[in-house]
């Protein structure tokens, strides 16, 4: 998965403004990849994340799209 690829699951997840997903990690380097990629993603200022949890076999995260950066 990449910054791009993410953002548009975060999208296609989203109602309006808000988003809700669940995504899959196999490994804790998934797990630590996705928390890089949103990090990324809050930096640029293109998403605001109030929410991120991680579980036995995925990442839940729960946030805002900034609909500036489109």
């Amino acid at each position: 998965m990449n910054k791009v690829g993410l953002f548009k699951n975060l999208r296609n997840s989203s109602r309006g403004n808000l988003f809700s997903t669940e995504i899959p990690k196999a490994t804790k380097e998934d797990e630590k990849k996705i928390e890089e990629l949103v990090g990324e993603l809050e930096r640029e200022g293109k998403i605001k994340l109030r929410e991120c949890v991680q579980r036995e076999y995925s990442v839940y995260l729960h946030g805002i799209i900034k609909y500036g950066s489109e």
